[in-house]
């Protein structure tokens, strides 16, 4: 039994653009990604009207509050039409650069915005939105923008976060021309309305550096993410061709599959074949030849790994399974001669189906045999393959020619039916003794026997 084994990524390849699958597989992310991104910003879009809500009425209006005038309300609702549109579109169709884009902006012009306002709604003068501690939402709208593994827009976010202060705070210094209220005296900053410059500086700067982080942070985990993928996908594909036991072994190895390494453990293993398989190519198209080879396979293998099996490898009209091989079993030979039993069962179900559809019937042919195997790898450095060798893998395979000597349809050694009966297996078939057989290859008698009708 051989499986070629994926040799590991090497560290040293220089990387490759990504196969289309693999770009969509990372698109596909970023979609749910940004379903993510819309909720939070409904749950932020609500949380602000809550805290609106709930905050003191401001004292009573002056000229410089701008009387009947109260924004924050209709920013608000704006910002929850926009996110509830935003995030049905990211449910229906992929949200393009630009709507992510004016996403991020529209999320700092409503919370920026919504800081501005305070002045006017407690009657102060510009610097008093300066003190908001309202600031620090602006490290959730750039967190957010995480969620895609897209430097760009985390970069762009911090960016307009930071455009978006700086006006703020000229804003703050040149709306009054006569005083400017910058002060360079802590104290006075923090007990009155008072501007600070070395303090919004430092908040420009908290932000750019976080914004740096974040950025380099997710741009090592987009590499990741795509070496994530890229694997994902290729074990999803290679899952088709290798059994999934042996691609398990491969991904949870602790270290590197190397020739040589091997273990030692009792197996079954199970051949199937279709006799007379070789006059029938000559009668068939190479398409009807091809479909009936696949419809054959394919109800043996639903059989084979309905028991535990793990198919081998298919050889023409052959089937080599083996039982407990892969992975450890103790119930290998029970299992194995449940899926000898129900591969005949299978094979008369769909014969039972060709005769009603007026076509010929298709005599399968099986055998079984356990016994001690060695399983492990070999090859070369450029190549290894994961092998089954011993006794039970020779031997199923001429038990299974010798079906047609003996005029049966499946076959096992007296040995394995003792070791699946020891393992609670419970016949429902019923097996004639075939004592001392002559084998063809095998130097000493078997005692054989056979499932009958």
């Amino acid at each position: 039994m051989r499986f070629p084994l994926v040799k590991r990524f090497r560290s040293d390849t220089p990387p490759a653009p990504l196969p289309a699958r693999v770009e969509a597989a990372v698109h596909a992310q970023q979609d749910a990604s940004e379903r993510i991104i819309g909720c939070v910003q409904l749950a932020v879009v609500v949380m602000f009207g809550l805290l609106y809500a709930v905050s003191p009425n401001p004292v009573p209006h002056t000229i410089l509050a701008m009387p009947h005038i109260e924004p924050v309300p209709w920013v608000l609702a704006a910002y929850f039409v926009f996110t509830l549109t935003r995030l049905w579109l990211s449910f229906v169709r992929r949200l393009p650069g630009w709507l992510v884009a004016l996403s991020v902006v529209v999320d700092m012009a409503l919370l920026l915005g919504t800081i501005w306002t305070f002045h006017l709604k407690y009657d102060q003068p510009p610097s008093f939105y300066l003190k908001a501690p309202t600031l620090l939402y602006v490290f959730i709208f750039i967190a957010l923008r995480t969620l895609r593994f897209e430097v760009r827009y985390i970069l762009f976010a911090g960016a307009t976060a930071i455009a978006g202060w700086s006006i703020l705070v000229a804003y703050v210094v040149f709306a009054d021309s006569t005083d400017p209220m910058i002060t360079r005296d802590y104290t006075e900053y923090l007990t009155s309305n008072s501007v600070l410059l070395g303090a919004e500086f430092d908040k420009l700067i908290s932000i750019a550096v976080v914004t740096a982080l974040l950025a380099l942070a997710v741009q090592r985990a987009r590499a990741m993410l795509e070496t994530s993928v890229a694997e994902g996908a290729a074990a999803r594909s290679l899952a088709r061709y290798f059994p999934n036991a042996v691609a398990r072994q491969i991904a949870g190895a602790e270290i590197d599959l190397v020739a040589g390494h091997c273990v030692a453990r009792d197996a079954a293993i199970v051949n199937i074949d279709i006799r007379g398989f070789t006059p029938l190519t000559r009668s068939l198209t190479p398409e009807g030849l091809i479909s009936l080879l696949t419809e054959y396979q394919g109800r043996m293998v639903r059989v084979i790994r309905r028991h535990g099996g793990v198919v081998d490898k298919f050889q023409g009209d052959g089937i080599l399974a083996t039982f407990g091989a892969v992975e450890e079993s103790d119930t290998f030979a029970a299992d194995a001669l449940r899926a000898l039993e129900d591969v005949i069962a299978e094979a008369d179900a769909w014969n039972a189906e060709r005769r009603r559809a007026g076509v010929f019937e298709v005599a399968v042919g099986a055998a079984a045999a356990a016994g001690g195997i060695v399983a492990g790898v070999i090859g070369d450095e450029e190549r290894l393959e994961y092998t089954v060798i011993g006794d039970p893998v020779n031997l199923s395979a001429k038990l299974e020619s010798h079906t047609k000597r003996e005029g049966a349809r499946a076959l096992s050694t007296r040995a394995t039916l003792e070791i699946a009966i020891a393992q609670g297996f419970d016949p429902r078939a019923r097996y004639g003794a075939l004592p001392g057989r002559l084998v063809s290859g095998m130097d000493e008698p078997l005692d054989l026997v056979t499932l009958t009708d």
